[in-house]
């Protein structure tokens, strides 16, 4: 079997030696026609456009995302080419909910916020942002969902309008997948129309995939004042953000919100465990990530702690000081690991209370 894989994904060398005798690693954006056209599967992120210019002729029956999202992979043309693929469902939902937690602390710490007067309005309600709206409510926030659907699916109890969510939010985070088309189009859905009808001046986040924020229309409302500043993550254009908007948003990363190592270890699990299932494989693998340097954090209060942890501030610092190193922030990222990888003790253990 001939294997082509995304040469930046972690911790998956080992387990493919026992399931492969033909392994080539290529930088994601690299790859071309002629390395996957005798190839069995492709594992890839969401760099690798998965399309017929890429897939025609190939003898590729098997592709494999380690990402949540998969609007990088031509469907369409995988169906008509009989392509099987499949992609890491909530992988990282725990690694984006660390980097908002450790965001609404800074908001909290920085901006003010006072978390029992903040109402949190998410926009995709799925892995990702059940586990995002669980953090705000154990900080003490009102979370109003929108998810048209889920509530199609299961009705509107639960759920809120985007009307609503502008009219009544402190802050506004996506967690959507990218859609650029249907019932459920997500491209440019925050856009002028929607930020027109806000009512708080919300901050405005977003995790999911650049395209789901129309760039020229959030810079407008932050010169204007409609929305009161910006966490962004994701960003159109990518590897090229926009220079303006990432120098006015209080955070901007490069695209790492999911990328803990906890994260990272669970999607490249996920992506070996359906290629074996694909193709009939019996293989025993254990995925885990390294331990960090520093695994105790000895800490004043659970918050400073979480900080700790992980701290998007050095991320955005690196951003805008470079930004022209978006993909080597990216592919190069130090590890990262989510609580579980650390032990806490806080001052309050310390003392005995």
């Amino acid at each position: 079997m001939k294997i082509v894989v995304d040469d930046k994904i972690p911790y998956i060398s080992e387990p493919l030696q026992q399931i492969a005798d033909d392994v080539i690693y290529v930088r994601g954006s690299e790859f071309t026609a002629a390395q996957v056209a005798d190839a069995d599967a492709l594992i890839v992120r969401t760099r690798t456009r998965c399309n017929r210019q890429l897939l025609e002729g190939s003898k590729v029956q098997f592709i494999a995302t380690a990402t949540i999202g998969y609007d990088h992979i031509d469907i369409d043309y995988c169906r008509e080419a009989g392509i099987a693929w499949s992609n890491a469902p909530g992988c990282n939902a725990p690694s984006v909910a660390q980097y908002m937690q450790s965001v609404f602390l800074l908001l909290e710490q920085e901006k003010g916020m006072r978390p029992a007067e903040t109402t949190l309005g998410i926009v995709g309600a799925g892995h990702v942002g059940m586990l995002v709206a669980e953090t705000a409510r154990a900080l003490g926030m009102r979370v109003l969902l929108n998810d048209p659907p889920r509530a199609a699916r299961e009705g509107e109890a639960g759920f809120a309008s985007l009307q609503t969510l502008a009219e009544e939010c402190n802050i506004i985070s996506f967690h959507v997948p990218l859609y650029t088309t249907g019932e459920y189009c997500t491209f440019h859905l925050c856009n002028a129309e929607l930020l027109g009808l806000l009512k708080r001046r919300p901050i405005i986040v977003n995790t999911s995939r650049g395209e789901v924020v129309a760039t020229d229309a959030l810079l407008d409302a932050l010169h204007s004042g409609t929305v009161s500043d910006a966490v962004i993550d994701v960003w159109e254009h990518e590897p090229h953000p926009d220079l303006t908007l990432l120098n006015k948003v209080y955070i901007g990363t490069p695209h790492i919100a999911g990328y803990s190592a906890d994260g990272k270890a669970n999607a490249t699990r996920m992506a070996l465990d359906a290629l074996c299932k694909h193709f009939g494989i019996q293989a025993d693998y254990r995925i885990e990530p390294p331990s960090p340097s520093n695994p105790v954090i000895v800490a004043a209060s659970p918050e400073e702690a979480c900080l700790k942890m992980y701290d998007p501030r050095r991320d955005s610092r690196a951003l805008k000081a470079s930004p022209d190193n978006f993909e080597y922030l990216r592919e190069y990222y130090p590890l990262r690991r989510e609580a579980k990888g650390y032990r806490v003790i806080t001052s309050s253990m310390v003392l005995g209370k």
